[in-house]
């Protein structure tokens, strides 16, 4: 496997980049949906400088139709989360003629598909685990692990000779159609998509980064005193049994939409939200490359590497000796300290001048 240190790819001639300019160009972010997210700025950096390459994005199954939506990719490539079907996959891609291969995720089976695409070309980080590297031609340092994840990815981009914007661009394409959809659902329940709701995530797929739902109830009734519209929970089917929860703790009126928007309509409703109150979530990472203001409570996880991207936002995290841990376990004591000390209040003083500069009434 050929080995070059990125300073090669930094000292990209014109005729060179003219190439990759018209190239075709394998990436690869299967997961997860935070991560996917975090990647919409490479392909607007890649499609502003290098606008006729033909960018082919590798992505799990179940993220498929998010990526469908992303402005710039050219072609969606699922593949299942098995072994078999990775190795089959990798097969397949070995047609495609590609000329760079972008491995985002630094794994052992990412790179893996990076090398079996063939593609001349291979991309990643220095610093990527289960020996990533020793399948990439070119591999990009990172010498401060406390940066975002979205700044992180776009050093790769920089790598290459892409011009990196200083505010990075996250493109969704909202269609009629998934607009069609959300508008659909709020008609169902008599409320309009285009009045000022605040949208709840309770979800989370770490234990330790779910605020406690109790909080969220409390969060809703206090917020209907000055805003007395519904909010709007999401989430996933996989949320259903804690909104189902959420909805015997709260007092006042809700709207309930969990489990009823698909993955590709979720920037559309999104988009349509004044502010939206969330774990650190994939939802949160969607809502906030929409544009709209978050509320996000965090615990274990650094808001500095993986935050609600952008200005506006709100994180709040109460800091205790272990944080951030990075953990799916609390060891701490007592437990899940860092976030039962977020309150309630806490919440509801950090929405209310969102929705005020909405034009919203707090």
């Amino acid at each position: 496997m050929q080995d070059s240190s990125v300073s090669s790819v930094i000292s990209i001639d014109g005729a060179s980049s003219s190439v990759l300019g018209r190239s075709r160009i394998l990436l690869i972010k299967p997961s997860s949906l935070g991560d996917i997210v975090h990647t919409l700025p490479v392909v607007s950096a890649i499609k502003a400088q290098w606008p006729r390459s033909h960018i082919t994005w590798l992505v799990k199954r179940q993220w498929a139709d998010l990526v469908e939506r992303v402005e710039g990719v050219d072609r969606v490539w699922p593949v299942d989360p098995t072994v078999w079907s990775w190795v089959r996959q990798g097969c397949a891609l070995q047609t495609e003629g590609f000329d760079l291969a972008i491995d985002l995720q630094g794994l052992l089976r990412s790179a893996a598909l990076a090398y079996l695409s063939g593609a001349p070309m291979r991309i990643g980080f220095a610093n990527g685990r289960e020996g990533s590297p020793w399948f990439y031609t070119h591999r990009v340092p990172v010498l401060n692990l406390d940066v975002h994840a979205v700044d992180r990815y776009l050093l790769v981009a920089a790598a290459l000779g892409i011009v990196v914007p200083k505010r990075p661009q996250f493109a969704f394409r909202i269609l009629d159609e998934d607009l069609a959809v959300v508008r659909g659902l709020f008609e169902r329940s008599n409320f309009s998509i285009d009045r000022p709701w605040v949208a709840m995530n309770v979800g989370a797929r770490w234990p330790t980064k779910r605020w406690p739902l109790r909080f969220f109830a409390a969060v809703a009734d206090l917020l209907y005193q000055s805003h007395p519209d519904p909010i709007i929970l999401i989430g996933s089917s996989d949320d259903r049994q804690d909104v189902e929860r959420l909805r015997t703790l709260m007092k006042r009126p809700c709207i309930d939409l969990c489990g009823q928007v698909p993955l590709r309509c979720l920037p559309a409703l999104l988009s349509k939200a004044a502010v939206m109150i969330t774990n650190d979530s994939g939802p949160m990472h969607i809502a906030a490359a929409c544009g709209i203001p978050v509320v996000a409570m965090f615990g274990p996880t650094s808001a500095t590497r993986t935050g609600p991207y952008g200005e506006g936002h709100r994180v709040l995290t109460e800091r205790v000796s272990c944080s951030p841990c990075f953990s799916r376990v609390c060891r701490h004591d007592p437990e899940m300290e860092c976030l039962m000390r977020i309150t309630p209040t806490h919440v509801t003083d950090a929405v209310r001048p969102l929705l005020a500069a909405h034009g919203t009434s707090p």
